[in-house]
């Protein structure tokens, strides 16, 4: 008898359905696309029971005559692709002809189409992916699918559903992707007869944004802003005064398309670059725009991978965007007392700080590792200035200020951190000492390729690392200042992750780890005592830094309180 056989169509059927209909969530995802790809303004949504009992999915879209609707239910059959050159230039959301056959092989399903409104409907039922009845009858233009009973007919895969509140949260969630990234398109949603989402079509896309983001203040909304003649990448950023502990408010659109891309969400990250504690993830919507030629969306059956023609270039474009919406403002305004304490800015205490002398001309190869930092914004704003007096220390770590803005509260660590640290981003190179004993570094081949166009900027930071063989590095010095402690774990790490990501071009991410933990070893402490000029300096050179919001590692340099935060605190507004 022999091993290989042909698996029945039933089996088969099953077997693709499994590939893209994971659960309740992802019926609703692929028949809201459709939805979308037909030219609909408005989606009704209705499920009852999470989707188990029932899913029902409305449009005002384009219809279908009777004998396309009888053909959509074929599998492969579609109408928006031809020729296998149009895989490789997807301009719909669906395309592959999988969705609703493969929904109605595990599925009790109705289907309602009617593409011209002055002739009848067409009505198909469909129960395990056989059809039943083909019928006319009264409807609009439009399509309506509603699906029943999902897996009723694979028991197995029903057993694995999860509760009908966490279906019901995947829903929601997926709802609320698709109308963040449709913003022209009504949609409605109800489940058990109950609305959860009602959003009306909106020219002003920022509102949807505040909308699903759930943003306590619309103000924190930063627009991201970038065109070429190849590539546009839009939407909106939080700065990190509202992060989250997961990824869940990260939405990433290519095309129009809702996308979970390892290159992308690191081209966010890198843009909020010392700005983000370690192990929280910002708010924030993008959305790519670029050729169809130039990405390709037929890399998984859901359609939630891609993979970019120019990656590498993809992902610099998108965090340079991110950075420079960032950079926009800043975060606070500064302007000494004239009255209020001698102008002198010079340290009396010689061991009060650090300070580096700032030096011209950075090279090369260290200014592409800065490639995000040339663009300086104005040091002062002359539309925003507040006068400033330093009131004192606290626990002889924090820099208490007052000003017309209110009161701030400096961590003078972390600011003089980010204040060496953008002095140290233009320096021509650091000291090195030379290691007793050589440390080697045994590579994968991919993390060796990405080592070797590093070598150049990691030799500007005294990170001296030679080719050891195939594979194989000897590193035989690092910094002066890190004199002691293991570079070898650091540099692994970095090439790993970059080798992960698939981003093997950029240095800038070790050289700057590099540069921030030189910075944090040479800056002034806590619970050092600092004299008001030594504070004053601290505050004056923080303001003239690019980012003086943040430490190197993302902590936050500073807090404040306004006026009417300190009285709404103590009642004094009641």
């Amino acid at each position: 008898m022999p091993k290989i056989r042909i698996l029945p169509e039933v089996v088969s059927n099953k077997i693709a359905a499994g590939e893209v209909v994971e659960r309740p969530a992802s019926v609703v995802k692929e028949l809201v696309e459709n939805a979308l790809d037909a030219g609909s303004t408005r989606v009704i949504v209705e499920v009852e029971q999470g989707g188990r009992r029932l899913i029902r999915v409305s449009d005002n879209g384009s219809g279908m005559t009777r004998d396309d609707a009888i053909l959509a239910l074929e599998r492969y059959a579609t109408s928006k692709i031809e020729t296998d050159k149009d895989l490789f230039s997807i301009k719909t959301l669906g395309f592959r002809g999988e969705a609703l056959p493969s929904i109605a092989a595990v599925s009790r399903l109705t289907l309602v189409t009617n593409e011209d409104p002055k002739e009848a409907a067409t009505e198909i039922r469909v129960e395990g992916g056989k059809i039943l009845k083909v019928s006319a009858v009264g409807a609009p233009q439009g399509t309506q699918v509603t699906v029943s009973d999902l897996f009723f007919n694979t028991p197995a895969r029903r057993k694995f559903l999860k509760s009908v509140s966490t279906e019901m949260g995947h829903i929601v969630d997926t709802v609320d992707r698709i109308a963040l990234g449709w913003t022209g398109t009504a949609f409605e949603l109800f489940s058990n007869g109950r609305t959860l989402r009602r959003f009306s079509a909106e020219s002003r896309e920022d509102r949807r944004a505040v909308e699903v983001l759930g943003l306590d203040d619309p103000r924190h909304l930063k627009a991201v802003r970038f065109v070429t003649e190849d590539l546009a990448v839009g939407g909106w950023v939080v700065p990190p005064v509202e992060t989250r502990t997961t990824s869940r408010g990260i939405f990433i659109y290519v095309n129009g398309r809702f996308v979970r891309d390892r290159i992308l969400q690191h081209a966010l990250m890198e843009g909020f670059r010392e700005r983000l504690v370690k192990g929280t993830f910002p708010l924030a919507i993008l959305k790519i725009i670029l050729p169809e030629d130039r990405v390709d969306v037929n890399v998984h059956p859901t359609k939630n991978e891609v993979r970019f023609l120019r990656g590498q270039w993809v992902h610099d474009q998108v965090a340079a965007a991110v950075a420079k919406a960032l950079e926009a403002r800043r975060p606070f305004s500064y302007l000494p007392k004239a009255d209020a304490h001698p102008k002198s800015f010079m340290f009396r205490e010689p061991q009060a700080l650090f300070k580096p002398e700032p030096m011209q001309g950075a090279p090369e190869t260290l200014s592409k590792t800065a490639a995000f930092s040339t663009a300086q914004a104005p040091l002062w704003d002359n539309s925003g200035i507040r006068s400033f007096s330093v009131i004192g220390q606290f626990r002889h770590t924090y820099i208490v200020c007052e000003s017309e803005e209110g009161l701030m509260l400096i961590d003078q660590h972390a600011a003089h951190e980010r204040i060496l640290f953008e002095q140290m981003q233009h320096r021509s190179g650091l000291s090195a000492q030379r290691l007793l004993v050589p440390e080697t570094l045994e590579l994968g081949f991919r993390e060796s390729r990405i080592l070797e166009k590093w070598l150049p900027a990691l030799n500007t930071l005294g990170v001296e690392i030679e080719p050891f063989g195939e594979n194989a590095y000897v590193i035989k010095a690092v910094p002066a200042i890190l004199g002691g402690k293991a570079v070898e774990p650091l540099i692994r790490e970095m090439v790993e992750k970059a080798a992960e990501i698939g981003v093997a071009g950029s240095f800038k991410e070790p050289v700057e780890h590099c540069l921030a933990v030189i910075a944090c070893h040479a800056a002034v402490r806590g619970g050092q005592a600092l004299s008001r000029e030594a504070m004053e300096e601290i505050i004056e050179k923080l303001y003239a830094c690019r980012n003086p919001a943040h430490c190197p590692h993302g902590r936050p340099t500073f807090i404040r309180w306004t006026d009417a935060s300190l009285e709404k605190a103590f009642f004094r507004t009641l």
